[in-house]
């Protein structure tokens, strides 16, 4: 703004005299307002810094939804992926809410293993000036529960940070306890926000999270299931099946790389063995509830795969000295082979002097959870329905037959009739948004699902990234499932490459890791143009040894030492360019 300069004897007319007045009033107008917005400036929100660690989408999914609760509080909420900041950011924040799964047995998800590892080195930032809270996601069926959620936390108050709210540890029902950790925490953030009012929260009605989809786990969609084929071949040691669900009739959407969740119901020649064990019959009513005996532990109880608290009851009600021992000192490996090939009703029958009555038994179940399968369809391909690629875990034990919860729920009791289901969004594992780069997938076994629905993605959008499949299982003959299929896209030019690994078809055992370091100068040249590389499968070994070959064959075409291997591969992570989907 130019300001006009006339000497104090100057002389002007009536006009100029008017013009000067009103221009000065105009001009000390504008400058109350500055210094009006500047007080508001000062006054203005306090930042919020929303930090999750995911490898399913769980955890993102909260983050999103409680930020959107503390905007509508007041607060400018900032919601950040753990492998998008360096903990050096962490000087420049002050509220911290960290939300975290835990996969495997105790393991950070994926993208937190980065971040997790700066935060616990030794040149990590003092963090006095900040407060945070923590909120746990995780599984009582695994040791580690919550165990990501629980380093972050210890973590933190090592490093000088004040907790805002206690952290809370969720198990697989998690809505209910989190929504009351977002609750106690939009709380006491409220007193410590100017603009908040004395601890006022926003109606949740006027939080304004984003649409989400009407089926759940607590509303399932009851879908009909179409197609169920066995894959496998004669004499395979496996049973995999495909199965189709029928969407239509306003059922779920879902995208490629998402998850499909199976609410099972238990095998009633299992219930009827525990009927058995109890010595009741199956209309016997149980206080507190309103089904009966039968049909809860039909419907509503984990019966199966036994909980730790089963295994402590067991323990002091007989004389097992070894299973007291590793109950006693917690010894992991121990139980493990214990377990093996036992469920539930093998180890009480096991130990005839644990005796139960009616009510103490089943307070010694967990609640009947649903199973999460990797679709194998892409939506744009199959509008109105969603496949699965599932293994059927079957096993003969202790004079018994034993099968898996939900893949014998699916292979042998549904037929027919509805299964009740509901996606679960996945929005780090999906086909690169650039449809021209390359795309290396590895997925042995039921591992090839995801791929599968991803070859189609880009089949029905046309992208024409080169598509590198890596695939194997133990015969060929009898384990390589959708070979026709995949022979197809080859002749279509969809599939560019296909690496196979058959381990147990000659005398030495080649599994995909191996065709990796085979062909690591192409692989190297594929990375290097922008591929994107995925894994899908078993966590425990595949999943380790496929990245531990990555790393050897990074190290080996780049030259590069073991650090700077690890620095490629890490900053693929970073990229979103190196992404699994392993359990």
């Amino acid at each position: 703004m130019t300001i006009p300069f006339l000497p104090a004897d100057a002389p002007f007319s009536e006009d100029q005299k008017s013009w000067l007045a009103g221009f000065y009033a105009g001009l000390h107008t504008q400058m109350l307002v500055g210094k009006k917005s500047q007080t508001a400036e000062s006054k203005s929100t306090i930042t919020a810094n929303i930090l999750y660690g995911t490898q399913t989408g769980n955890s993102e999914g909260l983050a999103e939804d409680f930020g959107a609760a503390l905007r509508a509080d007041g607060v400018n909420a900032v919601v950040t992926s753990l492998d998008e900041i360096e903990v050096e950011a962490l000087a420049d924040m002050h509220y911290v809410f960290l939300i975290t799964s835990t996969y495997g047995e105790g393991e950070m998800p994926d993208n937190a293993q980065m971040f997790w590892d700066a935060l616990k080195g030794s040149d990590a930032p003092r963090l006095e000036h900040l407060h945070f809270a923590v909120l746990a996601l995780g599984d009582t069926a695994y040791d580690g529960f919550c165990e990501a959620g629980k380093q972050f936390d210890l973590r933190f108050e090592q490093l000088g940070a004040k907790r805002l709210t206690a952290r809370v540890d969720c198990d697989v029902d998690y809505e209910e306890s989190a929504e009351g950790w977002m609750t106690s925490s939009r709380e006491e953030l409220a007193k410590h926000n100017p603009e908040g009012g004395e601890g006022k929260l926003a109606e949740a009605a006027s939080v304004g999270t984003k649409a989400k989809s009407k089926w759940s786990r607590k509303n399932p969609f009851e879908a009909p299931v179409t197609v169920n084929h066995l894959l496998s071949g004669a004499g395979s040691a496996k049973e995999i099946r495909h199965y189709e669900f029928d969407l239509s009739n306003d059922g779920p959407t879902y995208e490629a790389g998402d998850a499909l969740n199976v609410i099972p119901t238990n095998d009633p020649a299992l219930v009827a063995d525990w009927l058995d064990y109890l010595g009741v019959p199956g209309d016997t009513a149980v206080a507190g509830k309103d089904v009966s005996l039968e049909e809860l532990l039909f419907s509503q109880l984990e019966i199966s795969t036994p909980s730790s608290e089963f295994i402590k009851a067991i323990s002091s009600r007989s004389d097992d000295e070894h299973l007291e021992h590793i109950v006693d000192f917690n010894d992991k490996e121990a139980m493990e082979a214990y377990l093996w090939s036992k469920d539930a009703l093998d180890i009480a029958r096991l130990h005839p002097k644990a005796k139960f009555s009616v009510a103490e038994l089943i307070g010694l179940f967990k609640p009947l959870q649903h199973r999460a399968y990797s679709i194998s369809s892409s939506s744009k391909m199959y509008e109105t329905s969603v496949h699965l690629t599932v293994a059927s875990v079957r096993y003969e034990s202790h004079g018994r037959k034993h099968g898996g919860v939900a893949s014998c729920f699916l292979a042998d009791r549904v037929g027919q009739d509805k299964a009740r289901v509901f996606i679960s969004p996945n929005k780090s594992f999906r086909v690169p948004e650039n449809n021209d780069v390359p795309m290396i997938m590895v997925g042995p076994g039921t591992g090839i699902a995801p791929f599968r629905a991803f070859l189609q993605e880009r089949q029905a959008i046309g992208a024409k990234g080169f598509n590198w499949l890596f695939f194997g299982d133990q015969h060929e003959k009898s384990d390589f499932i959708y070979k026709d299929e995949l022979a197809k896209m080859q002749a279509d030019g969809v599939l560019n490459r296909l690496d196979l690994a058959f381990s147990r078809d000659q005398a030495e055992k080649i599994y995909v890791q191996t065709r990796m370091k085979e062909n690591g100068k192409e692989l190297y040249a594929a990375l290097q143009e922008g591929g994107h590389f995925y894994v899908c499968g078993d966590a425990s070994r595949m999943a380790k040894d496929v990245d531990r070959a990555l790393h050897a064959v990074i190290s080996d075409q780049a030259g590069l030492s073991d650090d700077g291997a690890m620095d490629y591969v890490n900053q693929l992570k970073k990229e979103k360019r190196y992404v699994r989907d392993v359990y």
